[in-house]
Order: structure tokens, then sequence, then C-alpha cells
């Protein structure tokens, strides 16, 4: 495990020193995906490839289902930009010494648009919806006291109007403490997987081969052709250090960073205080040094409550978005 956990940072490193000062931003699909659902590590400034202790964590790094002794489930709303709605649900079964099988689902919607064209830019009288929708299966387990190792399959679609495209993604991760409740070292890989493209009745048009030609047919049926687009492939490298300051207080402090296929690489970091092990404010900075970034700090509160054999959590995070104002999220969870 110890070679495993050398050589994703080896290879992440190599990466980005060979992908230094390039970006390919829109030239991958399903960027849905790269919408982070915790709202507690969202407010850590997204640096989440260390966080364990709760569901949504296994997004950032399967790895993390290894670390959870209970069951439960964590569920999401995000007012995401432009009134888009973004949720996920994440739920996690224990299996004992086998290990952690975890399941998910994410959606997100734009609502109803008003279809406009160039003849009629007040609108058609139709209107349309883009949706993007996952489904994730994944196991984390313990490989030893100080190793976990876990990944998750995607399935996902994106549709516009009428017509859709599918892929299948993996993620895969690890978390090595180096100490037992101290220092620990996470690496993760999301969204390694096919090649997607459009298809539906939308593509299909009449054409005429020669409109400046007398007599020719102009109701001739077509198909517009789409090329396939790789998914945003994430790497992520990161620490996290736990400090007890006494049994009422407990900070942690996080740094990632980030290598995107589709963009420069980048570096977040956070903290979280936790007081009385129930009330928590959190606060970080994401996206450090990303060209033409319009995201930075990010800011949180929670709540988390034993009632007899369930824990109850609640966070809250906003997050700046430049001209775009800021992103909000909910999180609600049970664990048992």
């Amino acid at each position: 495990m110890r070679h495993l956990f050398r050589h994703m940072v080896l290879f992440v490193a190599v990466g980005a020193s060979l992908g230094s000062a390039q970006t390919k931003t829109g030239t991958t699909v399903g960027q849905f995906l790269l919408i982070e659902p915790s709202a507690r590590i969202a407010a850590m400034g997204n640096a989440g490839v260390t966080a364990y202790g709760e569901i949504q964590s296994a997004y950032y790094n399967p790895g993390s289902l290894g670390h959870l002794t209970g069951s439960g489930v964590q569920f999401t709303h995000s007012a995401w930009l432009a009134d888009i709605a973004y949720d996920y649900v994440g739920g996690v079964l224990v299996l004992g010494d086998v290990g952690n099988l975890f399941g998910s689902v994410t959606s997100l919607n734009s609502g109803e648009i008003d279809v406009r064209t160039v003849d009629q830019p007040l609108g058609t009288g139709e209107r349309y919806t883009v949706s993007d929708v996952a489904f994730g299966l994944g196991f984390g387990r313990r490989i030893s006291d100080h190793f976990s190792l876990g990944l998750q399959v995607n399935y996902l679609q994106e549709t516009i109007w009428h017509s859709s495209m599918s892929a299948v993604a993996l993620n895969i991760g690890t978390i090595y403490e180096v100490t037992a409740g101290g220092l620990r070292l996470g690496a993760s890989i999301s969204n390694w997987g096919t090649r997607a493209k459009y298809d539906g009745r939308d593509l299909r048009i009449l054409y005429d081969l020669n409109a400046s030609q007398h007599g020719g047919n102009s109701t001739l049926p077509a198909q517009l052709y789409m090329d396939d687009f790789p998914l945003p492939i994430l790497f992520r490298v990161g620490l996290g250090l736990p400090v007890n300051i006494d049994d009422n207080n407990r900070f942690e402090f996080v740094v990632d960073a980030f290598h995107p296929s589709d963009n420069t690489e980048t570096v977040s970091v956070g903290a979280e205080w936790l007081f009385l092990n129930t009330f928590a404010i959190r606060g970080g900075y994401q996206d450090i040094k990303q060209q033409d970034s319009e995201v930075g700090l990010t800011l949180g509160s929670g709540v988390q409550y034993d009632a007899g054999d369930f824990r109850l959590l609640f966070d809250y995070a906003w997050a700046y978005a430049g001209r775009l104002q800021n992103t909000q999220r909910l999180t609600l969870g049970i664990l048992f």
C-alpha cells in the first residue's frame, strides 16, 4: 500500500509538471461531476481528499469509506448558479470486516427555459430543460491500521431537450494515517472513464445540399455529426492535520493540490473548529492560482447531535463565485 500511495503521488506530480500552464476549459463533458456535494468540506475550501467521518467524503476520496463505523445517509441541496438546482444523496451500509458499501445519486436541473431563435428572439412558445444525473456504487475498507482503499463506479447521463449522452466513470482513492488520529495523507483519481457524445432527435434536420440551385430538394433528411469528448479527470493529493486543544476544542487543518485534465493546477486550504463535539465553524479558500478563477473564499458552520443510537448532522456552506455572486449548500445526515 505504501508503494501504491507513492506511485499515485508521483503520477500526479509528473502530470502536473507536464500540464503546467495549460488549460483546456470547455473540452470535457460531465462538468456537473465536479460540483462538490458536502457542505462541511465545501466550507473548508473543498479540500476533502483526507476527510472522513461523514458519508459524502466518499465523493472526494472513496478511500474514506474504510473509516466509517456506522451506516447512514446524507442529503445535500444547493442553490447553484443561475437558479440551477443541485441535489446529492449518499448512503453507506457497513458490512463488518468485509468493508463498507456506498451508493449515491446526483441530480442537476436547469428548470424550464424558453426556446429562442434568430427569427423569434422573444421565444417560440416552446420550453426545454437541461438535466444531468449520475448513479454511483462504491466499496471501501481498511487494508491495515493505517491504510484504507476505496473505489466507486458512476453511470452518468446528460440531457438537453430531446438529446442526451451517457458515460461510465471510475473513482479510486486511498488514505494513509501517519499516526493514529494524527497527520493524514490522501490521494484520489476521479472521473476516469469513457468518452461520450450527444445523440437524439434534436440532431435530425432537413438539409438542402445546394440552396442556390433552383429545383433542388430542400427537404433531404440529415443528421448533425457530434464529436465525442472525455470526462473531466481530476487528481487530488492532500494533507489533513487534526489538533486537539482539550476535551472541548478540536481544530482540523486541510490542504489539497488539484491537477484537472481540463484546467490549470490549483491548491485549496481550509480549517474547522469543533467545540464541545457539537458546534463547528469552518473557513477556507479554494482554487488558489487557478487561471481566470472566479471562486475563492468559503465559509460555513455545522451542528452534530447524538440522539441515542443516532447521530444527526446539519451543515451549511457559502462560497464566493465572483461575478456570479455565490453558491450555498445545505447538508442533512443521519448516522446509526
